[in-house]
């Protein structure tokens, strides 16, 4: 007879896996609610997806942190989704979340960058870092493919995986209160869309999401940005 203990404890050891990961990002997401996180969730997200890579096997070039097949194609699409994004968010999604929550998203973390050069260079290397390039590998690249995963990986699981994610990623913006959560879910929905169609590969993403973050910093350094002013 076949030994069918290796496999079952196999599937043990993945649920607690699992589980024992939902705990850890759990209890950050609660720690950056009492603001017990020092600087932002990325970093430790980024260790946690790095030790369950590697505790099954895997790398981040896996989960899509890997050259694009073609850079210039990579590069303009990035830049072409990044504006798009912005121009979407400042003239469409904002506006309606605003006119129907009867808020603008809560950006006063960043009112000081309002005319300070120094300080808009500091904010710009930490959005290229932690955001542009950060968020991407954690949420669409650790988080889309672990919950994708949960469902054997098939085209519904994607889906679903995007949706969750999507509003995870909405939620990692409470700070920005409920205009500026609900615009990062739409975003997050965007991104995945964009990992998903390039083949699970992060560059376009990567870009995207650095290009219009970056046009929303230049915006907020200017006092152009809306409701943030001078």
């Amino acid at each position: 007879m076949s030994d069918t203990s290796a496999p079952v404890q196999q599937r043990r050891d993945s649920v607690r896996l699992l589980m024992a990961e939902i705990a850890i990002i759990a209890g950050l997401f609660v720690a950056d609610v009492y603001h017990h996180v020092l600087l932002s969730k990325t970093p430790y997200l980024f260790l946690l997806g790095w030790a369950s890579l590697r505790v099954r096997g895997l790398r981040w070039k896996d989960v899509g942190f890997a050259r694009p097949r073609s850079w210039p194609r990579a590069v303009l699409f990035g830049i072409a989704a990044g504006i798009c994004m912005e121009l979407f968010e400042l003239f469409v999604s904002q506006p309606l979340l605003a006119r129907w929550l009867g808020k603008m998203p809560d950006l006063s973390d960043f009112a000081d960058i309002v005319g300070n050069f120094k300080l808009f260079l500091i904010y710009l290397v930490l959005l290229w870092t932690l955001a542009g390039l950060g968020e991407e590998i954690v949420y669409r690249g650790y988080l889309m493919n672990r919950v994708a995963g949960i469902f054997r990986g098939t085209k519904a699981a994607w889906i679903v995986s995007l949706i969750v994610v999507s509003i995870i990623f909405g939620c990692a913006h409470l700070d920005q209160g409920a205009t500026g959560m609900i615009e990062n879910v739409w975003n997050g929905l965007l991104l995945g869309a964009l990992y998903l169609a390039f083949g699970r590969n992060l560059a376009v993403p990567v870009i995207a999401h650095t290009c219009t973050d970056t046009l929303d910093l230049i915006l907020i350094y200017l006092g152009k940005y809306p409701g943030m002013g001078r």
